[in-house]
């Protein structure tokens, strides 16, 4: 659930883990502000990856969050997402950009280092993620992407995205850095996890903790 305003501050996009069920998805909606949610595919073969989604787009976009199809820009046309996610050469996301920006939005990852980044910046995707899916296995975010990310968010107009640790109350390290956003995984959907709970809490935290951006 999205409010009518979105918060002046760092905000969750979600990152279901590999076998997630659709309906744990749709569960975290129930509660509490979400910005966006990118779908990875993971092991699944096409056919399976497309059904996954198809039960997943329309209930985010019907409460206001953006989904993003991780890999097959093909699957994300027929799911009607609302935008791509790439983590190729520079040549493969200029291409991307070039061929889908008009239609969804395009964003990027799997820098590993300022230069990295900056390369990929110069195509000018929509957002750039610090992280990996599937690697946010300590409580704690990864150094690395903190830093990253604080660098980014200072010196870069590019909206960025870092992958918090499998901890809710990680968020607020995440925060700290000035990102525009913050991944959850694990924090929200591992075993034993309510979705919407956990997400209500996120917001909770940052709420209290996350600085407010300017304008």
């Amino acid at each position: 659930m999205t409010e009518t305003t979105p918060p002046n501050r760092c905000r969750i996009v979600l990152i279901p883990p590999a076998g997630t069920a659709a309906e744990r998805v749709v569960a975290a909606f129930a509660s509490g502000d979400i910005a966006s949610l990118i779908l990875p595919q993971d092991d699944r073969d096409e056919a399976t990856f497309q059904a996954y989604a198809e039960k997943i787009v329309p209930a985010a976009q019907a409460v206001g969050i953006a989904v993003v199809i991780a890999g097959d820009s093909r699957i994300a046309g027929r799911v009607k997402a609302d935008g791509l996610h790439v983590e190729a050469s520079k040549a493969e996301l200029a291409d991307a950009v070039e061929r889908l920006q008009e239609r969804m939005m395009v964003g990027t990852g799997g820098a590993k280092t300022r230069d990295d980044a900056l390369e990929l910046g110069e195509v000018r995707p929509d957002y750039i993620f610090f992280g990996r899916f599937g690697y946010d296995n300590k409580p704690e975010p990864h150094p690395r992407n903190l830093s990253l990310g604080q660098w980014w968010a200072e010196m870069i107009e590019i909206p960025c995205i870092v992958m918090a640790g499998s901890d809710i109350g990680s968020v607020e390290a995440v925060a700290a850095t000035g990102a525009e956003f913050v991944a959850l995984s694990a924090a929200i959907f591992a075993d034993g996890v309510e979705p919407a709970t956990a997400v209500a809490e996120a917001n909770t935290l940052l709420d209290k903790t996350a600085p407010h951006f300017e304008g």
